[in-house]
């Protein structure tokens, strides 16, 4: 179908074609959705504004004084989580491959350890690890020291780690038991079927419900404010209280995160249901 003038022409008509391989997006919901953000952050920084008393910045010069700051922390953010889903998909991956093990004290073992981190809340996963994990330990002589937010790494890749070895197991058992079945036939034994055949076809059943999960993972950081760990919300925190504590800050500070995080976020949730669409996987 051809594309008019108006679609293709203006930077809200390329916005809706973009990542879509068969058809535009419903660009009014985006439209929503970002204005809907933006109207939160600015009715917050209005009532910074409004309330501010003779003598004190106003929200819009506070957040742009403490902007650097807060934008780092941000990016310490996106560090934790993207350093939580490396090192929970590369457990999760050989985890979710042994629960269809054939050798069924492995196949349950795997199980068992899948479903107690997934069904764990990810907080008291987060306290363990920050809480029990020493901060450093002596090998061989050589004192290796973990600090929080390498503890709050693990603390996150635990649930990471669980929720991707049940993708994987779902990817694997969605395969057609035809391609199990013409594998034998000819002559491929079973770690050679999962190498060659049925992981290759796995990618595209895993990739979209991994992004969600890389989603949830970076909004859940946070959550390490509330063991010391100076990501974003720790470091608005220490704003706010710099600031005087004043509580006119409050919404707006709280609301330029809540940006950042949407900003970030929001694009990907947009991309993976483009995936979805494009890859369009039956059994």
């Amino acid at each position: 179908m051809a594309r008019t003038h108006a679609e293709t022409g203006s930077p809200a008509g390329a916005a809706a074609f973009l990542l879509v391989p068969n058809g535009p997006l419903r660009a009014g919901i985006d439209a929503r959705a970002v204005i809907a953000v933006a109207l939160v952050f600015l009715a917050s920084t209005a009532v910074g504004a409004a309330t501010a008393t003779e003598g004190t910045r106003s929200a819009l010069e506070v957040i742009w004084t403490w902007s650097p700051l807060l934008l780092w922390g941000f990016l310490f953010n996106l560090f934790i989580s993207a350093a939580a889903m490396l090192i929970g998909t590369a457990a999760g991956v050989p985890l979710g491959v042994l629960q269809t093990s054939d050798l069924g004290p492995v196949r349950w073992l795997a199980w068992l350890v899948t479903q107690f981190f997934r069904n764990s809340p990810w907080l008291v996963l987060l306290f363990l690890c920050v809480f029990l994990i020493p901060y450093r330990f002596t090998v061989l002589g050589y004192t290796v020291l973990l600090p929080d937010w390498s503890k709050a790494i693990l603390g996150f890749a635990l649930p990471v780690m669980a929720n991707v070895s049940e993708i994987v197991r779902g990817a694997i058992q969605s395969v057609p038991t035809g391609q199990w079945e013409s594998s034998a036939s000819l002559g491929f034994n079973r770690r050679q079927t999962l190498a060659q055949i049925i992981l290759p076809q796995c990618y595209k059943r895993m990739l979209p419900p991994w992004m969600n999960l890389y989603s949830l993972i970076t909004m859940s950081t946070v959550n390490a404010s509330v063991v010391g760990v100076s990501e974003m919300i720790t470091l608005t925190n220490e704003v706010l209280a710099a600031e005087g504590s004043r509580p006119a800050l409050l919404a707006p500070l709280y609301g330029f995160a809540l940006v950042c995080f949407f900003l970030y976020c929001y694009p990907i949730a947009r991309w993976t249901q483009a995936l979805e669409r494009r890859f369009n996987v039956r059994g």
